[in-house]
């Protein structure tokens, strides 16, 4: 018979390994006994807080535990993830990431937290397209003939965004790099103002949430075309950017549930089950499209992999414009 040689320092390993794994285990199978949170890195009253309570209310109901959201605005959402980061890593914390998450990561220098490294990925909530929008006054009416118009007339033509850093800002940024046009950025301060403007013709075109959406009906503005890589329920008669004549474009605004680093799998396999349950929901799924959001879904690797990409879009972006928070 073969005798395993096994040093008592290499023993003392695989014990402390096989009782890891054992003292994991155990916390999944009595997750969760407690309450659980939501780290919310915005203000109450927005649409990060609203998606927050449809997904911890189903949770609630499905773990018969109390899920309470709790709000940590500032800092570009880097207060309420340096939080998260540091909580413990057994499921009780989780976080509400969005795309200023991975903006952040390129904005702020110094974070006590990687926004990537720092967190275990549970699951893609929902995700929305930023629109291609303009003036009606703009003799444009598909992407290409607007590329074509802002060529012919180099800076000339305004933009508004919600505010530099933010997520229609780098939208534009990266259409502007990738089309080589010369445009001129007007930031506001929120994504109310910037719709104001360019309703009001202070500005030619604008990078907008789907809140524009009535406006294109009554022809306050025009759409163009979606930012994301396929085409939006939300706004079904707009094409995409990527199929407009700008292959590879795409950006989104969504959000994703995270968990600290080192949450064991099982309980994050259990949150992401836990979730993908609740976007199903037909009833959710309409509340979520009332918001101007569709549910999306995945596995904790996908979310991942999404987390990951985005903080590289984002940095290259923010490296190529020079942009800088206010």
């Amino acid at each position: 018979m073969k005798v395993l040689n096994v040093s008592l320092s290499g023993r003392a390993c695989l014990a402390a390994l096989l009782l890891g794994c054992s003292a994991a285990s155990a916390m999944a199978q009595g997750f969760p006994n407690r309450v659980v949170r939501i780290v919310v890195p915005f203000p109450p009253g927005g649409s990060a807080e609203a998606q927050a309570r449809l997904i911890g209310q189903r949770l609630s109901e499905t773990w018969n535990q109390p899920v309470i959201v709790e709000s940590k605005p500032g800092a570009g959402s880097t207060i309420g993830a340096a939080f998260a980061a540091a909580a413990a890593p057994d499921g009780y914390t989780l976080y509400l990431a969005s795309t200023s998450h991975t903006i952040s990561a390129s904005l702020y220098k110094n974070l006590p937290y990687d926004a990537v490294k720092s967190f275990a990925p549970i699951a893609l909530v929902a995700a929305s397209p930023f629109i291609l929008a303009v003036h009606p006054s703009v003799a444009a009416t598909t992407v290409k003939e607007f590329i074509d118009l802002a060529k012919s007339k180099p800076k000339t033509l305004s933009w508004a965004s919600s505010g530099n850093g933010a997520g229609p800002h780098l939208s534009g940024e990266i259409f502007r790099n990738m089309t080589g046009i010369e445009v001129t950025h007007v930031p506001f301060k929120g994504t109310s103002p910037a719709l104001v403007a360019l309703i009001g013709g202070q500005v030619e075109f604008t990078m907008a949430d789907v809140a524009i959406v009535p406006h294109f009906q009554t022809g306050k503005a025009r759409g163009l075309a979606v930012t994301t890589a396929k085409r939006s329920a939300l706004v079904p008669g707009l094409p995409t950017i990527a199929e407009s004549g700008l292959p590879g474009y795409e950006t989104t605004n969504w959000s994703a549930l995270l968990a600290p680093a080192g949450t064991p799998k099982e309980i994050v396999s259990q949150i992401n089950a836990a979730v993908l349950g609740a976007i199903r929901i037909p009833d959710i799924r309409q509340r979520f499209n009332a918001q101007g959001f569709e549910p999306v879904g995945g596995t904790p690797e996908e979310t991942g992999a999404h987390l990951a990409g985005e903080v590289a879009k984002y940095a290259k972006a923010i490296r190529d414009s020079g942009t800088k928070i206010d």
